[in-house]
């Protein structure tokens, strides 16, 4: 009995000590399963919040490539509008010039050429060195974020070539929208031309120092270039009438208005309507006398117009 109570007791303690072992082993299993799941889990939302936190670091930066992109598209298509607009002038007044078929037109201040003067270039220097150009090949190399650098790169390197070329164009285009010669009543007619007439009210020989432009009462008048309105009001023979104030002593003179639309002192755009033709002082009938006045003289304003417009007005 003693043996088989041994034995009794040893497969019983056997078997105890095998369902606690099971047990112990079914609970550690379950523990490193969980903590396995917690440290995957914890990888996994970690891998997830580096790569919605690298997605939003990549769509901030392709956020602000598209914004410079934005902002620099129209300074561009300004720059080359700008530059093309001088390119033709330019070359409407160099042939004007060489043919010697503008008489006059040689005794306006040409658009200057160079830099503008009114850029302060104190303490300048250094070595001459070939400009840099902006690398577009490192926008292919490295890492999607590498990449989005350099492109952020390249287009801060545009722009700053773009706002370059708008610096130096600035003197010339300032000079070119100060330039008179712009129709300044468009859809008109010439009437009486500059020079020795008839003068219409006595019959007598006299000089006409400007041009004649025929139209209806109430048409626009524009003005021909921008600048400073010097005086508007009535003036002896011109009746209402408008000085404006160009650039190196260049002035246009708009005579015999119906109405005025500025004032003394207001500054002007080219192509902005500053009366309306009419037929007041000495005149016969509605029709605007436009003169060019550079440095005190009356020059004659035809060929300025002709500089900006190649389809010229009606024969009166």
């Amino acid at each position: 009995m003693s043996s088989q109570r041994i034995r009794f007791v040893e497969a019983r303690t056997a078997r105890v000590i095998a369902v606690i072992a099971l047990i112990a082993l079914l609970i550690a299993a379950l523990a490193l399963g969980i903590a396995i799941g917690t440290t995957f889990g914890r990888s996994h939302l970690g891998e997830e919040q580096a790569l919605a936190s690298r997605r939003s670091f990549e769509i901030e930066q392709l956020g602000r490539i598209n914004a410079s992109l934005i902002e620099l598209a129209p300074r561009v298509e300004n720059l080359a509008a700008r530059v093309g607009k001088l390119r033709d002038f330019d070359a409407h007044l160099k042939n004007a010039n060489g043919t010697g078929s503008t008489p006059g037109v040689h005794d306006v201040p040409p658009l200057p050429d160079g830099q503008d003067p009114t850029v302060s270039l104190d303490g300048a220097g250094g070595p001459e060195l070939p400009a840099r150009p902006c690398d577009r090949d490192r926008t292919r190399e490295g890492s999607p974020k590498q990449r989005l650098k350099s492109t952020e790169g390249v287009i801060e390197c545009l722009s700053g070539k773009v706002s370059l070329l708008e610096t130096s164009t600035l003197a010339h285009y300032t000079a070119y929208m100060a330039f008179p010669g712009r129709d300044p009543a468009p859809g008109s007619r010439f009437g009486s031309p500059y020079g020795n007439r008839l003068d219409p009210f006595t019959g007598h020989l006299n000089f006409h120092p400007g041009l004649d432009l025929v139209a209806p009462t109430g048409t626009p008048i524009i003005a021909s270039a921008g600048g400073r309105v010097i005086q508007a009001g009535e003036r002896n023979g011109y009746g209402n009438s408008v000085d404006i104030r160009h650039a190196n002593g260049v002035v246009t003179r708009y005579g015999h208005a119906s109405r005025l639309l500025v004032q003394t002192g207001d500054y002007v755009m080219p192509g902005q309507e500053i009366a309306e033709v009419g037929s007041t002082g000495r005149s016969t009938g509605p029709h605007l006398h436009f003169e060019v006045i550079i440095d005190g003289a009356q020059l004659n304003p035809k060929p300025y117009l002709t500089l900006f417009s190649q389809t010229p007005h009606a024969q009166g």
